[in-house]
């Protein structure tokens, strides 16, 4: 590493102990950014790259709830709000017992750069807890939100932070979150991606993200005179990208052999699609099962 990496990372360490996740996405991007910074010493004059580094802002509050036998739980929640520069902060919301304030801002941070290179006014920013949704009912889990939102609802809005779904939040998380918002802020407004169709919803936003790796890996594919057309393909996970980057790969003559969860994965030879493909969205977005029951 050159004397300029080398200083940047000291202090990243030295500001921000015990979260490696966060150490090695700002690592990555300085070093690809060292040829830019020589070119332009008035971008290190000025530090842009340290005041991109520490977020705007970083909350973390508790979140008391009441599970089905009437245990209180405590959680801990986040939101780093990154970089509004360009626009309001934007970014996922991360249910899963591994979330913890290095992993959310090492998110955070590379979401500045993804919200920017998509061309629209948005910052950077995540949030999420350490609450596993994994085995909760519906109850629990709106009892959960609720509890979430109600301290969230306060930093947030259409011009400030507007939160989406992430790993453990998909519609029905964010329809509590957003039932709870509006019922405390007395306003029906865009503060939360993914919602419902019925409710403010955008048309195909839960096929959007498994058809983009869909697209992207085609147009790779031309590249080399390839197509998806009779081409064995693995998927990893089952969840909402895998769901519906299976479905494109089949649309488009391929044959997906392979899921997986938490649980384990899943190898069919003949191809998961048809009833197939059916059975992994009723078992994954309605019995909330694992994907070893295949």
């Amino acid at each position: 590493m050159s004397n300029f990496v080398d200083t940047i990372m000291a202090e990243v360490k030295a500001k921000n102990p015990a979260q490696p996740e966060f150490h090695q996405a700002v690592h990555e991007v300085v070093e690809s950014l060292e040829p830019v910074i020589a070119k332009h010493p008035e971008y290190k004059e000025a530090k842009v790259l340290e005041r991109i580094i520490e977020p705007e802002r970083v909350l973390m509050f508790r979140v008391p709830w009441v599970d089905d036998k009437g245990i209180v739980n405590v959680n801990r929640g986040f939101r780093v709000e990154f970089n509004s520069a360009i626009g309001p902060y934007k970014g996922g919301l991360r249910f899963h017992p591994s979330v913890n304030l290095g992993i959310l801002k090492f998110l955070g941070f590379e979401q500045v750069f993804k919200n920017s290179l998509t061309t629209l006014p948005m910052g950077g920013g995540k949030g999420g807890s350490d609450f596993d949704p994994k085995g909760k009912s519906d109850l629990e889990v709106m009892r959960f939100t609720q509890s979430f939102m109600s301290e969230l609802f306060r930093h947030i809005g259409p011009n400030t932070d507007v939160p989406a779904g992430d790993i453990g939040v998909g519609g029905r998380e964010i329809g509590f979150m957003f039932g709870q918002y509006k019922k405390l802020r007395n306003a029906f407004e865009g503060i939360l991606t993914g919602k419902g169709l019925g409710w403010g919803g955008s048309l195909i936003r839960p096929e959007a993200t498994g058809y983009g790796c869909v697209y992207f890996a085609e147009e790779m594919l031309k590249t080399q005179n390839k197509s998806f057309d009779d081409m064995r393909v693995a998927i990893s996970g089952s969840g909402n990208v895998a769901q519906y980057a299976t479905e494109k790969v089949n649309q488009l003559g391929g044959k997906v052999v392979t899921l997986s969860d938490s649980s384990g994965y899943i190898v069919d030879e003949d191809g998961i699609s048809g009833e197939k493909w059916e059975f992994i969205m009723h078992l994954k977005n309605v019995r909330r099962g694992r994907i070893k029951e295949y």
